[in-house]
């Protein structure tokens, strides 16, 4: 793994070796705090306000004060710059700042970094599996992107031990939810088909842009519950996410899936590279 030279945290950039969090920081003790991924291309990031205003969400509902957007948008730039990476994948966090070891919060500021690292391509095609652990469509986090990942790490680590790259998650009322930093589309007669918001899934930046790409290029698209099981009669899938943008999935557990050769899948591709060329802020 390698890391970046320099971070940014509380305003300013600092050498990697000199960034300090605290131990009793609640984002550490707990994972108290919330975070988007964006990625910039050619020295801007892409889809800025989208992500910040997502950002902002998950503060107002976690009860963290946000960032304003020019010190979002100042701190990708700074540290975009100090690494000379005008291409990165960039992960802003907000924690709470410092607590007590337990689940009640101090008093203290909170907690900002921003950090780049390189853009990691993708491979072509993407597998997944589906595990046996559960979405709460109903918790106190559905629909945030908070740092409490612990689930999220456990279903990866089982995908990966099964030779996927992704896991897919139902929600408790058992309908297809999402992946662990995806969300995901299936294609049935020709209509692409993804879980609406109240299945408990994070709403993508790059799940909203498929929708209005396909609007606009006059794909049929709606957001429909769906069984889990939709995965293993689906005639076409694919994942979304800032780094993967449309990225087809050629299997799910033991199901061969078209992959790029899908039809629609390819069609949507193409309307959601023409929707975002020429565009940091679509």
């Amino acid at each position: 793994m390698s890391l970046p030279a320099h971070i940014w945290i509380n305003g300013r950039v600092v050498p990697l070796e000199d960034a300090r969090v605290s131990p009793f920081d609640h984002g550490f003790l707990v994972g108290d705090g919330v975070f988007e991924t964006l990625v910039a291309r050619n020295g801007k990031p892409f889809t800025a306000v989208r992500h910040w205003r997502r950002l902002t969400h998950s503060c107002e509902v976690m009860d963290i004060t946000a960032p304003s957007f020019e010190i979002f948008i100042a701190a990708i730039a700074d540290v975009m710059e100090a690494n000379g990476m005008p291409d990165a994948r960039i992960r802003f966090t907000v924690t709470s700042g410092d607590g007590p070891l337990g689940s009640d919060r101090g008093d203290s500021p909170v907690t900002m970094t921003c950090a780049a690292t390189a853009l990691k391509p993708w491979p072509p095609t993407e597998s997944a599996v589906t595990v046996p652990w559960t979405r709460n469509e109903r918790g106190g986090l559905a629909g945030v992107k908070s740092t409490s990942y612990g689930e999220n790490v456990r279903a990866l680590a089982a995908a990966k031990a099964r030779g996927a790259g992704e896991a897919l998650l139902a929600n408790t009322r058992g309908e297809l939810c999402e992946g662990t930093g995806t969300n995901v589309f299936i294609v049935e007669a020709g209509v692409v088909k993804t879980p609406p918001l109240r299945s408990g899934c994070l709403a993508g930046v790059t799940r909203a842009l498929v929708i209005e790409a396909c609007e606009k290029a006059g794909i049929a698209i709606e957001e429909a519950d769906l069984p889990l099981s939709v995965l293993q009669s689906c005639d076409e899938a694919f994942l979304s996410s800032s780094t993967r943008d449309v990225h087809p999935l050629a299997r799910v557990d033991d199901r061969v899936l078209p992959g790029i050769d899908g039809p629609v899948t390819r069609r949507v591709a193409q309307a959601f590279r023409d929707f975002i060329a020429g565009r940091d802020d679509p």
